[in-house]
């Protein structure tokens, strides 16, 4: 049970590294799990859950942070300007994004300490934290939207997805748990299905952008026919 939802992501990072291009897979799936995460774990101290939950946390956390150094190590050739405020997870160095983290978890300790007592701001993280995460599959959805395929997102990634919020869906209707907990499993699950839809209608063929360029081409057919 903590093991198994990090490790949905080595296929996508071994995939990656074989490619040497991180071309197809969103980076703020990242964003958004490392945050969603670290919450977690803050919830956790307010509000002890499963242990096993804790753990699964921090090994997500750990794998994130791996997959994170990968798709900047391999970044697209041709990734567009962000236009975010502040550039936000479009950084160009590892090192800003640690820190970013690194004050986030401060930040958020000094709230612990000063809050932790209060039931409203305990709640309050668990439900920001589940809410974060429910919009988990959104910048996959819409990075397949906006290059017309699936190239370089893993199937073993989507199919992970499906059978982690498909088993996390089922858990919250038959152990009635809040609406929020259900709602929030029934949106992400609903994403999930969405791009399945985009898999079989783009499919997973490479977008201009993943092609070799113009000039690479002809240094390729020169040293080809040199060969020769």
């Amino acid at each position: 049970m903590a093991v198994g939802p990090p490790l949905v992501y080595a296929d996508q990072t071994y995939s990656i590294v074989k490619k040497k291009d991180a071309t197809g897979f969103s980076r703020d799936v990242t964003a958004i799990l490392l945050i969603a995460n670290i919450t977690r774990c803050m919830f956790w101290i307010g509000k002890r859950f499963e242990f096993a939950l804790l753990v699964q946390s921090i090994l997500m956390i750990g794998a994130q942070l791996i997959l994170l150094y990968i798709c900047i190590l391999y970044r697209p050739r041709h990734e567009p300007v962000s236009n975010r405020p502040f550039n936000f997870w479009h950084w160009q160095h590892y090192s800003t994004y640690v820190e970013f983290l690194a004050g986030l978890i401060v930040c958020q300790a000094i709230l612990v300490l000063i809050f932790g007592r209060q039931d409203w701001f305990i709640d309050s993280l668990g439900f920001f934290s589940l809410g974060l995460e429910s919009t988990l599959p959104l910048p996959q959805l819409l990075s397949n939207f906006r290059q017309k395929s699936l190239y370089g997102f893993r199937t073993s990634t989507l199919l992970g997805w499906i059978g982690g919020d498909g088993f996390k869906t089922a858990y919250f209707f038959f152990q009635g748990s809040p609406l929020q907990f259900r709602a929030c499993a029934v949106f992400q699950l609903s994403v999930d299905v969405a791009i399945v839809g985009q898999r079989i209608v783009y499919g997973d063929k490479p977008p201009p952008e993943a092609l070799p360029a113009d000039e690479d081409v002809e240094q390729a057919l020169r040293l080809d026919s040199d060969l020769e």
